[in-house]
């Protein structure tokens, strides 16, 4: 009995990926700790340490654009809304846990649920795509992130992201 529920059920699985859909984009992420318009910021840490973007147990709450091109004035195409966490001793990795709210016209109202592991030193690194809504409505796939400005002093970084998501 449990063979063929097992046999059914991989069956109609490969039915249900058959008919998914890819999507493909690219954007950047334009993060910014200071100056004016800042979009991240700390919200936690540990006490009596510096609150940071390479302090360990640092907590950030963020509403980054996300955009057309490298540019910060350049179209928005959504936001990114959540709170990442500096989760490595040595500061190196960030733990992303954030939506993307897409605002431009083809995406508008969807959204894409983002986890992951951001170890922001190496050049090109890996997140997962777990979920999302609308138009992306049970999505999964990954997003590969790559810095293309840094500047560790202010705490503000452009992150280009390029994203494979797949979804009914």
């Amino acid at each position: 009995m449990f063979l063929l529920a097992l046999a059914t059920s991989t069956e109609a699985s490969k039915y249900q990926f058959q008919n998914l859909k890819e999507t493909n984009m690219m954007f950047y992420m334009q993060d910014w700790e200071t100056g004016a318009n800042a979009t991240a910021t700390p919200v936690a840490g540990i006490p009596h340490k510096r609150w940071w973007i390479l302090g360990f147990g640092t907590i950030f709450a963020t509403d980054d654009k996300l955009t057309v091109a490298i540019e910060r004035n350049s179209s928005e195409v959504g936001r990114a809304h959540g709170i990442y966490v500096n989760s490595a001793l040595d500061g190196s990795d960030l733990h992303l846990l954030m939506s993307l709210v897409f605002t431009n016209k083809e995406y508008n109202g969807s959204t894409l649920e983002i986890q992951g592991a951001d170890r922001f030193y190496q050049k090109y690194r890996e997140v997962s795509v777990v979920s999302g809504t609308g138009i992306f409505r049970l999505a999964r796939g990954f997003a590969t992130l790559e810095t293309v400005y840094l500047d560790i002093p202010n705490s503000n970084a452009i992150i280009r992201w390029n994203v494979t998501v797949f979804h009914y």
